[in-house]
């Protein structure tokens, strides 16, 4: 007998199925067929390489957020809006990367441990870094991120993936570049008051 409170009684028709466990219907690191006209190794390349710089993406945008909450000093109102601002873009990248290796028939990374197991960006100290220390750390992220996104976007092209090339140098690489300008210029040791 079932109680009112059970589904698929009368009294129970909105009540969720709760803890439901499930097999796993496609290993991560394989791709399903899709009819993109592009060959399974160009598809099985690409899904490898985007999910590095996913992953790596993700621990960016984390680094990004850390930073944004932890900055002290007399920059920190500038500093707090711009790494805020950069944490967003980096963000909707997350997005657009994950969604193109679902698009090529892969599987995105997306849980943060897993992430951590194939990021090549160091993780930092827990603790508050010097505001220049944080800014270095981004560029070194961002570096890491461009190095992998230059040669995934030239390798692509030769496989005659167009979409991950274009994803690659028109968002990664091209976001990337810029964000670091903008965070590079603000380790240039200028005088504040008097020239």
């Amino acid at each position: 007998m079932t109680t009112s409170s059970e589904p698929g009684n009368a009294l129970g028709h909105s009540q969720p199925w709760l803890h439901q466990k499930g097999e796993v219907i496609q290993e991560f690191g394989t791709v399903k067929q899709f009819p993109l006209g592009l060959t399974y190794d160009a598809r099985m390349y690409s899904c490898q390489r985007l999910n590095r710089v996913l992953a790596d993406t993700q621990i960016l945008y984390g680094l990004y957020k850390k930073h944004h909450w932890l900055l002290r000093g007399a920059t920190f109102y500038q500093l707090h809006l711009l790494l805020d601002k950069h944490a967003g873009e980096q963000l909707a990248l997350v997005d657009t990367l994950a969604e193109r290796v679902q698009t090529l028939g892969g599987v995105a990374v997306g849980d943060p441990r897993h992430v951590a197991e194939i990021t090549s960006i160091p993780r930092p100290p827990d603790g508050v870094e010097e505001v220049p220390a944080m800014l270095s750390r981004l560029l070194e992220a961002h570096e890491t991120i461009l190095v992998d996104a230059h040669d995934a976007a030239a390798r692509s092209a030769e496989l005659g993936d167009d979409g991950t090339n274009d994803l690659l140098v028109s968002q990664v690489i091209r976001t990337g570049e810029l964000q670091a300008w903008f965070l590079a210029e603000h380790l240039v040791d200028t005088p504040l008051v008097r020239a």
